[in-house]
């Protein structure tokens, strides 16, 4: 299955995505999952057959929102890739680099991420989003799999001068409407196998990031196995995963998203997220 939340004549709803079709499965189980969130804690029990009494709108007519608006936690891998690794100097590392993104920092498919006053160093990085269905603490690699409950395209979009104010990563990851995150999640036995999967970043029709899964130095399951350890992981929580060589801030001249620009990261099998630059009032 495919699943978004979205708006609808002003109201807030989630379901299922079909071609140009989406299927207001929201409204029908409104009793049973108060969002996508609880649903995807309920494991969807009930989802595909709510499809059948469901309202169905054309894909054209909603508002997309982030695919988990009120995630507990964002988890975000940095350096995951050989390629970002090298061109960023960092050395090698045993474990994962781990940050954090809150839930109010997202933006939808087709909505903007803005560029704020504060800055005009507004990088992409076109990741993959996984989404946890299965809570857990020290979650062995071996069943970390089994936690997950989708993927989604994610684009951890950066203010790398405030990243860059000391050694953290944190504020220059989490202005308001710079984490596009959609335009649905697609459950695992439907997208099938990652590791051949191509993920690539377009800034104004043009590659900028290309990389396949298989390429990632910390898989899901590591990243899974790793986060558990620290954290308790509960349903709704997202990791990004981590994004490939080619970042703005790493070109000569460095190449920074402006006002009027539209930036894309597709996912084999999986979909485009699309969204285009404003600059913040």
């Amino acid at each position: 299955m495919k699943l978004s939340t979205v708006a609808v004549d002003g109201r807030t709803t989630w379901g299922i995505v079909e071609g140009e079709a989406f299927f207001d499965v929201g409204a029908v189980l409104k009793d049973r999952y108060a969002d996508m969130k609880a649903a995807v804690a309920g494991g969807f029990d009930g989802v595909a057959a709510a499809k059948d009494s469901a309202r169905t709108v054309a894909t054209a007519e909603l508002t997309w929102l982030p695919v988990i608006p009120n995630p507990g936690k964002i988890l975000c891998v940095g350096l995951n890739y050989e390629t970002h690794r090298k061109e960023t100097g960092r050395s090698e590392v045993d474990n994962p680099t781990i940050f954090a993104r809150y839930a109010n920092s997202q933006t939808g498919h087709l909505r903007p991420i803005v560029r704020p006053k504060v800055s005009t160093d507004l990088d992409y990085e076109g990741e993959l989003a996984v989404i946890i269905g299965k809570p857990g603490r020290y979650i062995d690699r071996a069943e970390a799999m089994a936690h997950v409950a989708g993927y989604a395209v994610y684009n951890d979009g950066s203010i790398r001068d405030f990243q860059r104010h000391t050694h953290q990563f944190t504020p220059g990851k989490n202005f308001p409407d710079t984490g596009a995150f959609g335009p649905w999640m697609m459950t695992p036995d439907e997208l099938g196998e990652l590791g051949p999967k191509t993920i690539r970043t377009r800034l104004n029709g043009e590659t900028v990031q290309e990389a396949t899964f298989d390429q990632m130095i910390f898989d899901i399951a590591r990243q899974i196995e790793y986060c558990s350890s620290f954290t308790r992981l509960e349903a709704g929580d997202v990791i990004a995963s981590g994004t490939p060589g080619g970042v703005g801030a790493k070109r000569n001249p460095p190449l920074w998203m402006k006002p009027g620009d539209v930036v894309e990261v597709e996912i084999d099998g999986l979909g485009i997220l699309r969204n285009p630059i404003e600059q913040e009032a």
